[in-house]
C-alpha cells in the first residue's frame, strides 16, 4: 500500500483529501505546516507528498529539498500558470489547482506513484549490477601464505568497527584492501569515501576533510560539508596519511576520540558515525619519533595493522595476477586474447617490481597495445632490467644460452659459454662482488629482493661475508 503525506493548513480541505485517498486504498498521514510535517514524520517513509503552496511558516516548496528523493505535488488555490511553473522549476513533479477534480487528482497520483516505482526498480537493478561489477573489478587475488594471512585478517577486522592502518609499498593495492574491508562490513551499503592526503594542497586539507562555514576564509562563499561528513554511516579511507599536516592531524585525533568534527569557522561540533581506514608507505613510528607525525594519533591508528606484501615476494601470484590483467587489457582494448611466452613468465617471476602491482598492470597494458601477434614476449613488457640482472640471465638461460662475464675497461659484458649454469653464474657473481657491495646493492644488481638473495645463498651454501669489527677497521 502506497503512503502519502498531506501538508495543508485548512482542515476542511485536508480532511476531504484524506478521505478521498483512503477510500482509494492509500495510507495517509497529514500535517498543518512544513515544521509539523518534518517534526512528526520521516519524509522519506512516503511514496508521495501533497502540499499546499501557501502555508504558515515555510512555504510548501521547501518540502522539495527536505524530502529529497520523494516526489512532491504542490496544491495552490491561485490557479495561475505562473505559480505552477515556479513550483515545477523548483522540483515539484506536478501541481493541483484548487478547487480540484477528484478523478483528476486520483489519476495524477496514480501516474506519479507508478512512475516512481518503475524508476526505483530500474535504479536498484543498476545499483546491483554496478555493485557486482565493482566487487569483481576490485577483487584481490593471491594464494601465497602472506596473502592468505592478509585475507584472514581482513575478514576478521571487517566484522568490527576498529580503526585499521594498512602499510606497504606504493602500488601494492592498499586501497583494494580497504575496499575489501568495507564491502565485508555492516557498512557495505553506506558510502566509502577515499581521500589521497598527498594530492590535496596543505591549505585546503582541513576544509576538504572537515568542511567549512560561509565566510570562514577568503573564497568560502557558502557553507560546505566535509568528506568526513559525507562518509557518515560508512567508511573513510585516508591514503598516504603520513602526508597529513600536523594541524589536520590534531583535528583528526579529536574525530577518532570523540566521533565528532567541527567545520572550519564553526562554533558547534557535529556528531558523525564513520569508520576510519588509513594507509601509508611511510614508517609512521619513525616519523612520530622525529615529530613529523603525532605519536598519539599513531597509536590511535595502530589498532589493527595490515601489511601488504610487495609483488616480488608473492611467487606464483605474479603470473596469476598477470593473467587477470591480460584478460582485462584485451577486453578493454578490443584485442584478441593473447598469452605470455615462457620467457615473459620467467622474467615476470624474477623481476624486482619496484612499482609492484601497479607497474605490472601498466606493463601488460603496454604489451597488449604493442603486440602484433598472439604472444606477449619479454621485450614487449618494457621492463627496466639492468644488464646482468638475474631476470635477464634467467631469460637467456631459458632460451638455451650460457653466459660468462668479460670485462672491457669499465664495462662488463657477457658472452656465451658452454658450461656455465645460472647457479654457477650467481655463485661467481656474489663471491666476486660481496666484498665491495652491500647485500642491498647485490640484490639490486641481480634484479631480486634481499629475501630472494638470502634464499639463494642458503640453497647454494654461499655464506655472507662477516662484518669487519668496527674497532679494527678504525685502526
Amino acid at each position: 500500500m502506497s503512503r502519502i503525506l498531506i501538508v495543508e493548513d485548512e482542515s476542511i480541505i485536508r480532511t476531504a483529501l484524506r478521505r478521498l485517498l483512503e477510500r482509494n486504498s492509500y495510507s495517509v498521514d497529514d500535517a498543518g505546516s512544513v515544521d509539523e510535517a518534518t517534526s512528526q514524520f520521516n519524509l522519506n517513509d512516503y511514496n508521495l507528498i501533497i502540499s499546499d503552496l501557501r502555508l504558515p511558516g515555510a512555504p510548501g516548496t521547501d518540502l522539495i529539498n527536505l524530502a529529497k528523493a520523494v516526489p512532491v505535488v504542490i496544491m495552490t488555490s491561485y490557479a495561475s500558470m505562473r505559480s505552477a511553473v515556479d513550483a515545477m522549476k523548483m522540483g515539484a513533479v506536478d501541481y493541483i489547482a484548487k478547487p480540484f477534480d477528484h478523478d483528476e487528482v486520483l489519476e495524477t497520483i496514480a501516474n506519479i506513484i507508478k512512475l516512481r516505482g518503475a524508476e526505483d526498480k530500474s535504479k536498484q537493478t543498476k545499483a546491483n549490477s554496478d555493485k557486482s561489477k565493482t566487487a569483481s573489478a576490485n577483487q584481490m587475488v593471491g594464494t601465497c601464505k602472506s596473502m592468505q594471512d592478509l585475507f584472514s585478517r581482513i575478514h576478521k577486522v571487517a566484522r568490527t568497527d576498529a580503526t585499521v592502518l594498512i602499510q606497504g609499498e606504493s602500488g601494492t593495492g592498499k586501497e583494494l584492501a580497504a575496499r575489501a574491508i568495507h564491502q565485508q562490513s555492516s557498512r557495505a551499503d553506506a558510502p566509502m569515501i577515499s581521500v589521497n592526503c598527498a594530492s590535496i594542497p596543505e591549505t585546503l586539507i582541513e576544509s576538504e576533510l572537515f568542511g567549512h562555514e560561509k565566510g570562514a576564509f577568503t573564497g568560502a562563499d557558502s557553507a560546505r560539508n566535509g568528506l568526513i561528513e559525507a562518509a557518515h554511516g560508512g567508511t573513510l579511507f585516508l591514503d598516504e596519511i603520513g602526508e597529513l599536516p600536523l594541524e589536520a592531524q590534531a583535528r583528526l585525533l579529536r574525530f577518532l576520540q570523540e566521533s565528532e568534527i567541527r567545520r572550519v569557522g564553526a562554533v558547534k561540533s557535529i556528531n558523525v558515525d564513520v569508520r576510519l581506514i588509513a594507509a601509508t608507505h611511510r614508517n609512521l613510528k619513525a616519523l612520530a619519533k622525529t615529530g613529523e607525525f603525532r605519536e598519539d594519533l599513531y597509536y590511535r591508528l595502530y589498532v589493527m595493522e595490515l601489511q601488504m606484501p610487495p609483488l616480488r615476494e608473492r611467487g606464483d601470484d605474479i603470473i596469476t595476477i598477470a593473467q587477470q590483467f591480460l584478460q582485462k587489457s584485451c577486453d578493454k582494448l578490443g584485442s584478441k586474447l593473447l598469452k605470455f611466452s615462457n620467457d615473459a613468465c620467467q622474467t615476470m617471476t624474477r623481476y624486482n617490481w619496484p612499482g609492484n602491482v601497479r607497474e605490472l598492470q601498466n606493463a601488460i597494458e603496454r604489451a597488449v597495445i604493442l603486440s602484433e601477434d598472439h604472444i606477449i614476449t619479454t621485450d614487449l613488457l618494457g621492463l627496466d632490467i639492468e644488464p646482468g640482472s638475474l631476470a635477464e640471465l634467467e631469460s637467456s638461460f631459458a632460451n638455451g644460452n650460457s653466459l660468462v662475464a668479460e670485462t672491457t675497461g669499465d664495462r662488463t659484458e657477457r658472452r656465451p659459454e658452454q658450461n656455465l649454469s645460472l647457479d654457477d653464474y650467481f655463485q661467481r657473481f656474489v663471491l666476486e662482488n660481496q666484498d665491495s657491495m652491500s647485500e642491498t646493492a647485490l640484490a639490486k644488481k641481480l634484479g631480486v629482493s634481499r629475501k630472494c638473495l638470502w634464499e639463494r645463498r642458503q640453497k647454494l651454501g654461499i655464506p655472507r661475508k662477516p662484518k669487519q669489527d668496527s674497532t679494527l677497521a678504525s685502526e
